[in-house]
């Protein structure tokens, strides 16, 4: 037991340190160089949010093939040259000076992400870890929930001292020379791991892909999608929003800063309460509560205070939704295929983070962002139903 639980440590740990360097410094890294490009390359806001509209169009594309892979075994080197992958495309950025190689550089940094964030990672958890796979996503996802409070204020100190192309140059080499070597030690070890205990992986994909002739498949799809949409319209535009609502720069960055901790609190919550709410109840509370989140967000105008509720109710529902997509999908489809199932799940769920940045960016320029809280509100509600109808269409009874 001893030396089964050393293997654990020796999985989880590696990776999730790895995931909340390589989140920070190629996901959460857009919102937080958001001003500072806008300011320095005289782009607007539309135009800058396209690129990472294309980074999450490619990652959510290419998320079933990445899956398949890993379903195959190959997760350990899709992982790695993914980051790899993330690496170059970071330091090409730092020397951009076009519009066309802004968006070249996001088109990569999408591959990148379609190998080195949460789905990949889940999914080699997922075929690692079987049943205890859930503990392993909860913690990767507490360590790395740390990740925005890592690249807002790094991000915001290293681009007002040295410029934001050093700043990338610096995140570029936090992940070539911290997250590469432990994502190679952490997926050694989940490869020796699963040795012996992987699930049935069908060798035909049409016959992995069944699934999305269910009706769950679908309405879970949008469930997921909305829930995207909802935070990656918040998040990726958090500063300008904050700003709107009259809050200093400074405590913007701060506010930004501990959404990430508030996400490591929902999930310790959800630790918690786990053994006494059903993991329906747990998901369906996360989309109410970040419906909530819009509504402190609207209020703000009147009371800047909601500005801590916002960030509490954002943060910790958004944290939670990390677990329980995976959760969901194992309890709702079993675990044989699982890779290429996420992965196909993914689609809906990065598309729905890809249309987000642009789409807030046009509302934003045709009626303001209150415009853009509402609608994320009202996705939040719409999640929320299909989600519920999602469970119920499953076969067997809906848990209590």
């Amino acid at each position: 037991m001893q030396t089964a639980e050393h293997s654990y440590r020796r999985v989880v740990w590696p990776l999730a340190i790895a995931e909340t360097i390589l989140w920070a410094g190629m996901y959460y890294m857009f919102p937080a160089l958001l001003p500072d490009w806008e300011q320095d390359l005289g782009w607007s806001k539309t135009e800058l949010s396209g690129a990472f509209t294309l980074a999450l169009v490619s990652a959510a594309l290419l998320a079933p093939f990445v899956g398949r892979l890993i379903d195959h075994g190959y997760g350990r080197r899709v992982f790695a040259g993914g980051a790899f992958l993330g690496v170059a495309m970071l330091l090409t950025l730092s020397r951009i000076d076009a519009l066309w190689q802004f968006y070249a550089v996001f088109f990569g940094l999408g591959v990148a992400m379609s190998s080195t964030l949460y789905e990949a990672c889940f999914a080699i958890l997922t075929h690692a870890l079987g049943t205890r796979s859930k503990k392993a996503i909860t913690l990767v996802t507490l360590v790395a929930g740390f990740a925005g409070s890592v690249s807002f204020p790094s991000a915001h100190a290293l681009a007002a001292a040295f410029g934001w192309r050093t700043t990338v140059v610096v995140f570029a080499g936090a992940i070539a020379l911290v997250a590469i070597p432990l994502i190679w030690i952490g997926s050694s070890q989940a490869q020796r791991h699963a040795e012996g205990q992987r699930h049935a992986t069908s060798g035909n994909a049409s016959q992995a892909l069944g699934v999305i002739r269910t009706p769950a498949f679908w309405l879970l799809a949008v469930a997921f999608m909305m829930i995207a949409i909802d935070h990656a319209m918040l998040i990726t535009h958090i500063l300008p929003i904050l700003s709107d609502r009259g809050i200093h720069d400074q405590a913007a960055v701060l506010a930004a800063s501990m959404i990430g901790p508030m996400q490591v609190s929902g999930r310790l919550a959800m630790m918690a309460a786990e053994r006494h709410v059903s993991t329906l109840a747990i998901a369906m509370g996360c989309y109410l509560t970040m419906a909530l989140a819009a509504a402190a967000l609207l209020g703000m105008v009147s009371i800047p205070g909601l500005v801590a509720v916002f960030v509490i109710l954002q943060g910790a529902g958004y944290g939670v939704t990390s677990i329980m997509r995976p959760v969901v999908i194992a309890e709702l489809f079993g675990r044989a295929n699982f890779g290429v199932v996420a992965g196909m799940l993914a689609i809906p769920f990065m598309g729905g983070y890809a249309l987000a940045p642009t789409l807030a960016a046009l509302l934003w320029k045709t009626g303001g962002y209150d415009v853009v809280i509402v609608l994320a509100m009202l996705a939040s509600l719409c999640g929320l139903v299909c989600l519920v109808m999602a469970w119920q269409s499953r076969a067997g009874p809906v848990p209590g």
